[in-house]
């Protein structure tokens, strides 16, 4: 079955949802405008719709003709707290909040997925869960899917799972790729509230300063890492927040800073994790001060079951050729709640480049508030997911 004629066809509809999306993004769990919007481009294609209890999903699933497998294809839909500066003509119309990451894209190609799969129903021998996810951007939009059916969704567990993230810079438009095993790191936060006494800024030995000490903590993470940790395991600890003080001349009672922390494994986390923490509190401690220190894991690391690599590898070779395939070398330090259904499913998440400059490695990245993506790509990201579901449920 060649689905190429068909993606085609809708491939306005695509852009046009796609650019309907991008004006109104929202944060979190709660998207109802970006729920209702799906729920009208997925209207009339006879699929049993739920939605979620505790958050603005949508889980669709088509019945084939015959029985056969179940597979999960997966998009997320939520925003970024980012003002947009990508100069796009259909720009975000609310202030402060930007698909910066390209969920609006991840969105309507699922929607064209579904598209495609229907108008097929009777000849696929199995069922597609259709998982339009909120609150991917640090919310843990899977988890609450999990929690509440979205694998068991077709009443019965998902056997297969795919999912496709589009990617403003690293990668040509239209070029696909992924690796086996790890691809996206797990995540953590590290939190750290450093306790003194507050002072005179001209007095400093009758005050006891938590911002040096703070500093100290910071950089002696970045050695920690180099000496404490095995050089062929990545371990990246970017500290974003920082803040003490509020006058140039007083002396805070405390300061405080919270940090991202990625691995690739469970072992090297918790290892890391005890690190830090027994780090932070020592530092404090050796300057007369006391350390709160948190260390939270929050999405593990996404793998990419071999086999299911190789079959999706494979398919992007055999529908676009093998120009428009590129095998990852190193995973990406990017995290993605996809990974709790990769726990539970086998499957594979791939990228697709979706760059709208000659040069992939001078475009703005995805979360930057200049970022632009290629919506050209669309039909080709909604006729992955259908093949690749098709692929499974040809039997």
């Amino acid at each position: 079955m060649d689905l190429s004629a068909e993606a085609e066809a809708i491939r306005d509809d695509l852009v046009a949802l796609r650019r309907e999306l991008h004006r109104i993004p929202e944060i979190g769990l709660d998207l109802p405008l970006t729920q209702a919007a799906v729920l009208r481009a997925l209207d009339g294609l006879g699929l049993e719709i739920t939605t979620g209890r505790g958050l603005s999903s949508v889980t669709a699933v088509l019945r084939g003709g015959r029985p056969g497998p179940v597979v999960l294809l997966r998009g997320d839909m939520d925003a970024l707290p980012v003002t947009e500066l990508s100069g796009e003509e259909f720009t975000s119309a609310h202030d402060g909040v930007m698909h910066a990451c390209g969920h609006d894209l991840h969105t309507a190609g699922l929607v064209g997925a579904a598209r495609l799969l229907a108008a097929h129903r009777e000849s696929l021998a199995g069922d597609v869960v259709f998982m339009f996810q909120p609150g991917e951007e640090g919310f843990d939009g899977a988890g609450h899917m999990i929690e509440e059916g979205v694998i068991t969704a077709a009443g019965r567990p998902a056997d297969h799972a795919y999912g496709l993230h589009v990617l403003s810079g690293m990668l040509p438009a239209g070029v696909f790729t992924c690796r086996p095993g790890p691809l996206m790191a797990a995540s953590a936060g590290l939190y750290v509230r450093v306790l003194g006494a507050g002072g005179h800024g001209s007095r400093p030995h009758s005050a006891l300063d938590p911002v040096p000490a703070a500093c100290e903590m910071v950089t002696a993470l970045q050695t920690m890492v180099t000496r404490s940790v095995d050089v062929f395991e990545p371990v990246v600890i970017t500290v974003g927040t920082f803040h003490a003080g509020t006058r140039r001349n007083i002396i805070p009672d405390e300061a405080t800073f919270e940090a991202t922390v990625r691995t690739f494994s469970t072992e090297i986390a918790k290892q890391v994790g005890d690190s830090a923490i027994r780090l932070c509190e020592g530092i404090a401690a050796a300057h007369g001060l006391r350390a709160e220190v948190r260390f939270e894991p929050e999405y593990p690391a996404t793998i990419n079951d071999t086999a299911e690599y190789e079959y999706s590898a494979a398919m992007v070779r055999r529908v676009f050729g093998e120009d428009r395939y590129s095998e990852l070398r190193d995973p990406l330090t990017g995290s993605e709640d996809f990974s709790r259904v990769l726990e539970r499913v086998p499957g594979a998440y791939l990228f697709l480049g979706a760059c709208r400059q000659d040069d992939p490695n001078t475009a703005p990245s995805n979360h930057s508030p200049r970022a632009a993506f290629d919506d050209a790509v669309l039909p080709d990201a909604a006729r992955l997911l259908a093949e690749l579901a098709l692929g499974r449920l040809s039997g």
